[in-house]
């Protein structure tokens, strides 16, 4: 990869923290029957629930058929792309530990690296600050972290993703922050299939060739939850492209999560025993001191198993000068931490999550976050409220 590229969104890759990985598409979809809250039937296997059911025939999906790798057709005209329209029957086992251990990053394509033109409102370029590997276990250290597993028209893809907390459900969240790119393609695709989050996915940092004999409690010890619903901002949907970060600004969305294998009567907060509160009126950049960035980079030189962080005092990056500036640190992570959070002193002094990462140079050492402001609070209260005292 030349210097100076740029990498995108999950599909087309051009924005090289765009945290997309692909990975040989299965053959069989596996599992039993699909769900969206995997309430058993009668007869002990996972059904769909009517009104999600009712969903996919509304656009001649036919839900059996869905399960049995239907899901892998991505003609234009069963590729669901309107906010109302989300879709994610559980396929239970479909991310099995070969699946989630394969999913890598696809080829980026180059583009121009000088993405300012904006009449002096983006800080000098940020020195690289190389990734450092988060100690294991990695629950006792970033117990909010964790890796999104999802399917493209490329095959399986991967993100990174935080619980945060839903001021519905204090104590009970099942929300988890992420980036726009990684759950929709933006305005030339629609919605990813088969978006799950791994909580602390490979805990204890094994290595790729660990992971291949290990079993999956090891690598997802804290199961495996599947999308129950996915908002982004609409400015994503129309704006979202591959090339130059155009959307990057409201590179952004949050899921409402559910078990793969049935309630348990915890939720995901509860299971992992911790949640981040999300700012969105974090300070402007020269009151910040330090943000940390925290993601599982799968493009090389990295492969996706581990987890790393970077922490450095923020600057502003102006991707269009009609659309808000970001947040910019320096960092040498790379594809596959795209969606993961970024850290810093929230209002009251305690950790809070203040962005994640968007787009990123794939040789500079730099990684970009959109700033939170009232788009991103209304997709996350919209989530929440969705779900209020569920």
């Amino acid at each position: 990869m030349p210097s100076g590229v740029l990498a995108a969104t999950a599909v087309a890759a051009v924005l090289a923290l765009t945290a997309t990985a692909c990975g040989p598409e299965e053959d069989n979809a596996g599992g039993t029957t699909p769900s969206a809250s995997a309430d058993p039937s009668s007869d002990g296997k996972i059904a769909i629930p009517d009104d999600l059911k009712n969903r996919l025939k509304e656009h001649g999906i036919d839900p059996d058929k869905w399960r049995d790798g239907e899901w892998k057709n991505w003609d234009k005209d069963k590729w669901l792309r309107e906010a109302k329209d989300f879709v994610n029957p559980i396929i239970e086992d479909l991310w099995d530990p070969d699946r989630m251990r394969e999913a890598e990053t696809p080829p980026e394509a180059p583009v121009d690296n000088d993405i300012s033109g904006d009449d002096g409102v983006t800080d000098p370029t940020p020195a690289p600050v190389r990734a450092a590997g988060v100690a294991t276990p990695y629950h006792d250290n970033a117990p909010e972290s964790g890796k999104l597993l999802f399917d493209g028209p490329q095959g399986s893809m991967v993100c990174s993703a935080t619980v945060v907390k839903d001021p519905a459900n204090p104590g009970k969240s099942n929300m988890v922050w992420t980036a726009g790119h990684c759950v929709h393609a933006g305005k030339k695709g629609g919605w990813y299939r088969n978006i799950a989050f791994v909580p602390s996915y490979n805990n204890d940092g094994l290595s790729l060739a660990e992971l291949e004999t290990a079993p999956k409690e090891k690598i997802a010890p804290y199961g495996v939850w599947w999308g129950r619903w996915a908002q982004t901002s609409e400015q994503w949907i129309t704006e979202g492209a591959a090339t130059g970060g155009q959307g990057a600004p409201y590179d952004f969305a949050v899921l409402h999560v559910t078990p793969e294998k049935g309630s348990t009567g915890k939720s995901l907060e509860e299971t992992v025993g911790s949640a981040l509160p999300v700012e969105f009126n974090a300070p402007a950049v020269p009151q910040i001191p330090d943000m940390t960035a925290t993601g599982y980079p799968a493009a090389p030189p990295f492969d996706g198993q581990q987890l790393l962080q970077c922490k450095d005092k923020p600057g502003r990056l102006s991707v269009r000068r009609d659309e808000p500036t970001m947040y910019r640190i320096g960092c040498t992570m790379t594809g596959g931490s795209s969606g993961g959070g970024w850290i810093a002193a929230g209002s009251d002094g305690k950790p809070a999550l203040v962005s994640n990462t968007s787009i990123g140079p794939v040789s500079a050492g730099w990684l970009a976050g959109p700033r939170l402001g009232k788009e991103a609070e209304g997709v996350y209260r919209a989530v929440s409220e969705k779900y209020a005292g569920q």
